[in-house]
């Protein structure tokens, strides 16, 4: 079940449900659910990241695995784990992360982009961002739509 602690009568029935539970001796895992990304911030990340990819010659998934997850936030998206003696590497999905996440992820990015030559644009700066939808409309770059 899930609960909304900003509402009142939701914290009351949370409490009651974890009295319950410790009562009753009940194995239990307490989780925060955290925001998800929004999609206007989905839109924007992949944007920049067709951008950078057409700027430098990568595919979206290129840029997407290999510079935005592994190269630049690799303690954000990377998830591996010990299995005795080998470890298995696994790579979070955006998907996975909430606003906060992808709002850090995206200014390393950006700064990132920046160090290399490449600029852009911050989310609010709509004339710039018009012109890059523009641009890569032009070169058929359409995975961020």
């Amino acid at each position: 079940m899930l609960y909304d602690t900003s509402i009142e009568f939701d914290k009351k029935r949370a409490i009651e449900r974890f009295k319950y539970l410790i009562d009753k001796k009940k194995r239990i895992e307490l989780i925060e659910k955290k925001k998800k990304r929004s999609l206007s911030q989905n839109n924007y990340l992949h944007l920049i990241l067709s951008w950078f990819g057409l700027e430098f010659g990568y595919t979206l998934e290129e840029v997407k695995q290999e510079i935005f997850k592994k190269e630049v936030n690799p303690e954000i998206f990377y998830d591996g784990e010990k299995s005795g003696l080998i470890t298995i590497s696994r790579w979070r999905s955006t998907a996975d992360c909430n606003t906060e996440e992808i709002s850090l992820a995206t200014n390393r990015f950006r700064d990132y982009s920046a160090k290399n030559g490449c600029y852009l644009p911050e989310p609010n700066d709509l004339p710039a961002i018009s012109e890059m939808e523009r641009q890569l409309s032009q070169h058929n770059v359409k995975q961020y739509l």
